[in-house]
């Protein structure tokens, strides 16, 4: 089972392109997939589910305590057999988000709900790491290869640039690696451009580009992924290269984060302040 973790500032289409991504993995090349959503809005994996909510595991332990979180309760099964879970998080004002990350991950650890004929295991985790909560699956080896989604945005870069610092600050110890960059396009000037000096300056790679396009949202709107709302279209053979390049992926290395003047270097040189 190869367990990854999918990084990336809030808003970046970290969700959308991990339910594309799981899909495809399922449909194109029938991978046994499950999705941990560790985000507190619990979104991660609506779509794959049809846009239908579940009970997420910090719901159930709030409502019927620990002895009554079973896997039947938490984990659903959508589009192409994915099996999906969901975090959750504490009442709105209340308790810290990323424990309810690690609380998750552990009690699924101890329920068996990370079965060994899985072939990928995806968390889809909140933000950037700068939450000690949020960096549990880096800091505690859970996830063991990374991929941050970024853009060519000022912003995005930033958060990609400080996941990889927190990725840095624990590869050692628990041999999490990086595996490259996506890429979810927001039609940058250059953006393809600066993606790629911007891996190049970290040792990684862009693992792919993926273009923007309307029908990502046409099919949200459906409750769909694209590559179950068109298989055939362009955007979701993107997501199957994706895929594919993923599981034939074997350059893991430990990034070497910039510094913020040379992270600002880069973006004035294409233009983008």
């Amino acid at each position: 089972m190869r367990k990854i973790g999918i990084y990336g500032k809030g808003g970046i289409g970290k969700s959308t392109t991990t339910q594309n991504l799981t899909a495809a993995l399922a449909h194109f090349y029938d991978k046994n997939v499950m999705i941990h959503g560790c985000d507190p809005k619990a979104d991660a994996t609506r779509i794959i589910l049809g846009g239908m909510g579940q009970a997420t595991v910090l719901d159930v332990l709030r409502e019927e305590g620990e002895e009554n979180v079973t896997l039947d309760k938490v984990v659903k099964t959508g589009f192409g057999g994915i099996r999906c879970v969901e975090s959750g998080g504490p009442e709105p004002g209340v308790g810290c988000a990323g424990r309810g990350v690690i609380t998750a991950i552990n009690l699924m650890e101890e329920l068996g709900g990370y079965p060994d004929e899985l072939d990928f295991l995806f968390f889809d985790v909140l933000g950037d790491v700068v939450c000690g909560g949020f960096a549990m699956p880096v800091r505690e080896g859970k996830a063991e290869e990374i991929y941050v989604v970024a853009s060519g945005e000022m912003m995005a870069l930033y958060a990609a640039n400080n996941i990889c610092k927190g990725m840095a600050k624990y590869a050692q110890r628990t041999g999490v690696r990086i595996g490259g960059i996506i890429c979810n396009s927001r039609k940058v000037d250059k953006e393809q451009d600066i993606i790629e000096e911007f891996c190049e300056k970290l040792g990684t790679q862009m693992i792919m580009f993926i273009p923007r396009d309307n029908i990502v949202q046409k099919a949200e709107f459906n409750k769909q992924t694209v590559v179950e709302f068109d298989p055939e279209h362009e955007q979701a053979q993107a997501y199957k290269e994706l895929a594919r390049r993923i599981m034939e992926n074997d350059n893991f290395v430990i990034p070497k984060p910039l510094s913020m003047p040379e992270l600002e270097e880069l973006v004035v040189k294409y233009g983008i302040v």
